[in-house]
């Protein structure tokens, strides 16, 4: 595309007449015209529409004549008023306090009835998500062991997800889907509160970091078409919304304790609240155990902090700040022979983890007018993670068998014969993205139009190189006093981004309107720095050692278009579709990073392609909530691993592929077909349902073309049984996923004791039951639960690096509890 059309494009944006609207507004109270705050205001038939402030005000803007407003605030019975807007009308509730107090089956029931917001609205803040494939988790209601951030249940009602099942209390996210590497979901842009938190998001997307669950409010997940407005992930976005301060109460104070198998302890304390103009939402969250496995024991520390300050009606302004450390013993990884004969076996005890992330953010939220949104978010990261590790024989020319079970042989001293390896990232980096939403009359009907940008600087480093030769976590690189160490470089990765977007919908009726939306991408991608050629004889001795520089300066620049529609022919249906281009940069940090189980072929190059979704999605009279789709996804110069003609697995670009499949989803409500049944009891039943078939259309390597594209299973689904009789809540969980490839070859296995046995070959099929219970009583919660009851032995990754090399396990059958008082 040329200049010259992305200036037409934005001239069209910009260029809309505008077309005056009626404001609709007024004062929310109760008894003693006392004002209520954070009171939710909405449109029977659209949504929510707004919240009141401090002073219990509310406003907006609308061009209908006739609307039906629904007040809700969980304290207070909920108020219908049906409204006939004439020029700018003034409509003042008094809200009734409840005359009972409601159990938390009959709070969640309520919510869930009328108001439970599953996918995102079409315009929220300055964010625009119509005709967009978009599912919200609501972290509160789910049955989901939050203390150990089990993925599987807490994304249990995201179609299509592909989960590494192998992180004993969470400590990292691990979630891919419609063929993405799940490893450290570094094909989402991953995001907190709106701002970024991945080491560096386009050279080195992984999240190292998760927020804890249970200071989550809210879990957005945007799929390929979020690439416009959030960047250019083939995956699309996945932004954790942290629970906001306490609106009514100056203090708060909540605390969950939790104890489970293998020496798990957590604890989660929280403090929030809300005096005149300041509000704060903090917690500190603890993790130690020693994982199911022997030397996996681990150990974290998180603290978040949250505090706002409201100026006026209009102007807000809120900074994070999150720091998290942890150290984890990695048990290492195992053969296919290894894993038949005992699944929880470890041969390494002496490979740590280490990551210190700190983030912080400062955001700036103005309204000019009820039509016009302006946010400014400023962000950072200091972070660093550390690997230590024998991954098998250190010296390739002498390597004679699998590195996974190469002996940790020691010596007469006591220490261990192999020196270990050290990998250091270090990660600082800053950002500034600008919004502005702006809504108008366009032909009778509201629109809306984005415009943005964002300018995102990286400096980072990588370093390899010798450890020693202990089993304790030492993160220092030894490289003088073993010179004939292999494994050595040493390079810095400083990356810049300018990016300009922007979307508008067009809303041609009140039902039908179409949204599209650029982005324009600026990179400057640089690599700096040497590593090491070494050469041995067959004792293993250095024979010569050459340094190597490796600079390199990679500038591009692009756009990238989408388009989406969305038609709701009635107050229970929606029919949506969107088309968007997507790109991946080449991560240079895995680049540099020298291995003894693969290499790096020095052509690799950036990934492109398009994401295609259709679908129907809505509620039906407050019984069902249903969502079903179809989806392509073209996946050009798809990064992956293959064989050279030494037998040498190479990372490079295997060729290109296309995706498509199925993703469904359907809640009933099963209750609701009795009308005069109790809101005492709760029944609800869940399938989610995802069928995807790929094939590699065009490959450059033999043996590919025509392959099945590797970390799709075909068939991934999971069922919900939610139960609840007054203040007692069950579920049971039933997940099955189909067999997957792990490369672009469809290796089934490798033989007995050849040098890839466990790190190549199929993921097998697998099934997991999870069955949990939550009583609440008072200021007490108490949960309970069990995973994986079958006590199924399984593997969801086979890890070419890090934590392994070799078949990761998944856990066996566990169990938890958790007491929660809230004061």
């Amino acid at each position: 595309m040329t200049l010259k059309d992305f200036k037409l494009i934005v001239i069209l944006f910009i260029g809309i007449q505008t077309f005056a609207q009626h404001k609709v507004s007024g004062v929310v109270t109760h008894a003693n015209n006392q004002s209520i705050i954070e009171v939710e205001v909405y449109d029977k038939v659209s949504g929510l529409l707004t919240k009141t402030n401090a002073s219990g005000y509310y406003e907006f803007n609308t061009n209908k004549e006739h609307i039906t407003l629904v007040f809700f605030s969980y304290d207070f019975d909920v108020e219908e008023v049906p409204v006939t807007v004439s020029g700018d009308t003034e409509v003042n509730v008094a809200l009734k306090k409840m005359s009972v107090n409601l159990s938390e089956v009959e709070i969640t029931a309520r919510k869930a009835k009328a108001f439970e917001l599953s996918r995102l609205k079409d315009v929220e803040g300055t964010a625009i998500y119509a005709g967009k494939k978009t599912e919200v988790i609501l972290v509160d209601q789910s049955m989901a062991n939050l203390a150990s951030n089990n993925a599987r249940q807490l994304y249990s009602q995201v179609a299509g997800l592909n989960i590494y099942q192998n992180d004993d209390a969470g400590l990292q996210l691990n979630i891919g889907g419609r063929g993405l590497d799940p490893n450290r979901t570094a094909n989402f842009n991953t995001r907190q509160n709106g701002y970024d938190i991945s080491a560096d998001v386009l050279g080195y997307p992984e999240s190292y970091y998760t927020p804890a669950s249970e200071g989550l409010k809210e879990i957005q997940v945007i799929r390929g078409a979020a690439s416009l407005q959030y960047g250019t992930q083939f995956g699309g976005l996945i932004n954790f919304k942290m629970k906001e301060p306490n609106p009514n109460k100056p203090i708060e104070l909540i605390t969950r304790n939790t104890l489970g198998s293998f020496g798990l302890y957590t604890n989660f304390t929280s403090l929030s609240g809300t005096k005149d103009k300041f509000s704060y939402y903090t917690y500190f969250n603890y993790k130690t155990g020693d994982g199911f496995r022997p030397n996996s024991e681990f150990e974290s520390k998180n603290v978040f902090a949250h505090v706002g300050y409201q100026f006026n009606d209009k102007t807000k302004m809120t900074g994070d700040v999150t720091y998290m450390h942890y150290l984890a013993q990695q048990g290492g990884g195992l053969t296919d022979t290894m894993f038949e004969n005992d699944p929880y076996q470890s041969n390494r005890s002496r490979n740590w983890f280490q990551v210190d992330w700190l983030l912080y953010n400062v955001k700036l939220d103005h309204k000019f007018s009820e039509q016009t949104n302006f946010t400014f978010n400023l962000f950072g990261l200091d972070a660093s993670r550390k690997a230590v590790g024998f991954r098998g024989d250190p010296y390739p020319s002498g390597m004679n068998k699998n590195p996974i079970v190469v002996d940790d042989l020691k010596e007469s001293d006591g220490s261990y014969f192999y020196n270990r390896d050290v990998l250091i990232g270090d990660f600082k980096n800053w950002g500034a993205e600008a919004r502005l939403l702006t809504k108008y009359n366009l032909f009778g009907n509201e629109s809306a139009f984005l415009i943005g940008s964002k300018y995102y600087n990286a400096n980072n480093k990588g370093i390899q190189g010798a450890g020693d030769k202990r089993e304790e976590p030492n993160f220092t690189i030894y490289n003088e006093e073993y010179p004939d160490y292999p494994n050595v470089s040493s390079f810095k990765y400083p990356n810049r981004n300018l990016a300009v977007f922007g979307e508008n919908i067009f809303r041609f009726s009140d039902k039908f309107s179409v949204t599209p939306g650029f982005r324009f991408e600026y990179i400057k991608t640089e690599s700096e720095g040497t590593y090491f050629t070494k050469n041995y004889d067959n004792a293993n001795n250095l024979i010569f050692s050459v340094e190597n520089e490796d600079n390199r300066v990679f500038d591009r620049s692009f756009v990238l278009l989408g388009i989406g529609t969305s038609y709701k022919p009635n107050s229970f249906a929606e029919m949506y579709g969107n088309i968007s281009q997507n790109y991946r940069s080449v991560t240079f940090n895995d680049i540099r990073s020298v291995s003894p189980t693969f290499i790096i072929d020095e052509n690799i190059t950036d990934e492109e392609g398009f994401t295609v979704d259709v679908g129907v999605r809505g509620e039906l009279k407050s019984s069902v909530s249903y969502d079903f789709g179809v989806f392509g996804v073209a996946y050009n110069n798809r990064i992956g691993d293959i064989l050279d003609n030494r037998a040498n697995r190479v990372r490079t670009n295997v060729g290109d592929a296309f995706i498509y499949g199925l993703e469904s989803f359907i809640d009933w409500n099963v209750l609701e077909i009795f009308k005069n049944s109790s809101s005492k009891y709760k029944l609800k039943l869940g399938l989610n349902l995802a069928y995807i078939e790929s094939e590699y259309t065009k490959s450059l390597k033999s043996g590919i073309q025509g392959n099945t594209v590797e970390f799709i299973p075909k068939l991934n689904m999971k069922t919900m049984l939610k139960f609840g009789y007054k203040n007692l809540m069950g579920s049971i969980q039933y997940s099955y996923l189909s067999e997957q490839y792990t490369d672009a070859f469809n290796s089934l296995s490798a033989e007995n004791g050849e040098l890839r046995e466990g790190v190549v070959g199929q993921i097998p099929s697998y099934d997991v039951l999870d069955v949990s219970l939550a009583y609440t009583y008072k200021r007490f919660k108490l949960e309970t639960g069990i995973n994986n009851l079958l006590n199924n032995a399984y593997f969801t990754r086979r890890a070419t690096g890090y934590p392994g090399p070799g078949i990761i396990p998944s856990e066996p059958r566990t169990w938890y509890a958790t007491l929660q008082i809230k004061i």
